[in-house]
């Protein structure tokens, strides 16, 4: 995949990408009241945990400064938000679906190399990982990655070309091919075209392939975030129900300070304190309350009746790091866009 590596850096104000709120410039930005803004591009299924965490945050900055904060979201694909934020969007802090995406803006000059250090489990303050939702009764009777396959069986995700999530999903059929076949890539690349000719609908991002399959209608099983999985599960219990495959894989979104950008802003240390907070025990509960796994493990005993602890679960490392899976599975012309083209070529 091609990234523009550009920074446009206006005089004044910058449109925000997706929310569409102005952002001012220079200096420490301020409403007069005394409020500082801090500006959050996250990726598309953290709206809901977002929406309490900046509220619990906001409360705490108050409690600890005695000053007012308030915090502007925006949602969308990772990488498309990646490139927004590279292309001008006014971040000051970035939670993204994969580091890959926030190591884009890193060699954008925004964000300084090491930048996974500088919070606790590699910047990773909750887990997740990828699910299958089903229809009420589940008529396919999908179990596993081969059920996904079958004829007639209409599949739902996301394009890894602009969704984090997609990229998961991927790498976790790609998991459950190698374990399946023993480690057999030409097999593993034949299971996962297979699966690829029955996705019926790719959407930009994973709330949207969210939206297709949960209000739409469309599909016979999403390829979910189990996060995304839980909030349909609570948003409409009587019509779906969530499938764990045999393997799966560890999804660790991260976070940053765009330092570049806040410094700016004036916003650097009350940037670093909003993504420190994370780690506080009341914000690892509030990330279990929406379906995330929390980085403690103590707090994630508590919800073991919640988290399927069992599946077997590979990590990106296992793929060589980010670098390596997007040179050989999501860059242009890589395994992705040669399976898409078989499956393109083949309807």
């Amino acid at each position: 995949m091609k990234k523009k590596h550009i920074i446009a850096i206006l005089a004044c104000s910058v449109m925000l990408a997706v929310t569409g709120v102005l952002a001012g410039c220079g200096g420490s930005q301020a409403d007069k009241d005394g409020t500082l803004t801090l500006t959050n591009v996250s990726y598309d299924p953290t709206r809901e945990l977002y929406k309490e965490y900046n509220e619990l945050f906001q409360k705490h900055y108050q409690e600890e400064t005695g000053k007012n904060i308030r915090i502007i979201q925006s949602h969308g694909g990772s990488g498309s938000q990646a490139r927004s934020v590279i292309e001008g969007s006014r971040a000051d802090v970035v939670t993204l679906a994969l580091s890959h995406d926030i190591s884009l803006i890193e060699k954008a000059g925004l964000i300084h190399a090491g930048w996974q250090d500088d919070f606790a489990n590699d910047s990773a303050p909750y887990t997740s990982t990828i699910v299958f939702l089903v229809r009420k009764g589940n008529p396919k009777g999908i179990r596993d990655w081969d059920d996904l396959v079958k004829p007639g069986v209409s599949v739902i995700t996301p394009d890894p070309k602009s969704s984090g999530g997609a990229c998961w999903n991927f790498l976790a059929a790609w998991s459950w091919g190698l374990d399946h076949f023993g480690g057999n890539e030409i097999k593993t690349r034949a299971f996962v075209t297979d699966l690829y000719k029955n996705v019926t609908v790719m959407d930009s991002g994973a709330r949207g392939s969210t939206t297709t399959f949960v209000e739409n209608g469309q599909g016979d099983v999403l390829i979910a975030w189990e996060n995304e999985a839980f909030y349909s599960l609570q948003e409409y219990p009587d019509k779906f129900e969530l499938v764990v495959p045999s393997v799966s894989i560890l999804a660790q979104p991260s976070v940053a300070v765009v330092g570049r950008l806040a410094k700016r802003k004036g916003h650097e240390d009350a940037a670093r304190d909003y993504l420190q907070y994370l780690y506080s025990d009341e914000a690892q509960e509030l990330a279990a309350k929406n379906g995330f796994r929390p980085s403690n493990p103590d707090i994630l005993k508590r919800h073991a009746d919640r988290f399927d602890t069992r599946v077997k679960l590979t990590k990106i490392s296992d793929f060589g790091g980010w670098d390596a899976a997007y040179v050989k599975f999501f860059d242009d012309d890589a395994l992705f866009d040669k399976i898409m083209a078989d499956v393109n070529g083949n309807e």
